[in-house]
C-alpha cells in the first residue's frame, strides 16, 4: 500500500470532476453521487481504497478537483487532502 483514498459519499454533490480526472477510480451513479471503484465500506459510511504509488498524482488531482472536499488522500499516515 502506498496511499489511501477515503471518500465521504454521503456528502458528494455529483459534480463529476473526479470521474473526469480519474475514471478508473470514480463513477457517478444513477443517484448522482460518485462511487470509489473497488472501495471498501467503512462503519462510518465512508469508503476506503488502498492504492499504488503509480496512481497517486491522478487521485490527488481528483481530490483537488472536488468542490466539496469529500475525497481525501492519506499518505504515510497523514491526510494530504
Amino acid at each position: 500500500m502506498a496511499f489511501k483514498i477515503i471518500h465521504d459519499r454521503a456528502n458528494c454533490i455529483g459534480c463529476r470532476a473526479c470521474e473526469v480526472v480519474a475514471p478508473a477510480f470514480w463513477k457517478v451513479e444513477a443517484d448522482n453521487k460518485a462511487t470509489l471503484t473497488g472501495g471498501k465500506s467503512l462503519p462510518d459510511g465512508k469508503a476506503e481504497l488502498d492504492a499504488d504509488d503509480k496512481d497517486y498524482e491522478l487521485n490527488l488531482n481528483a481530490a483537488q478537483s472536488c468542490p466539496v472536499n469529500v475525497i481525501h488522500v492519506v499518505k504515510d499516515g497523514k491526510q494530504v487532502i
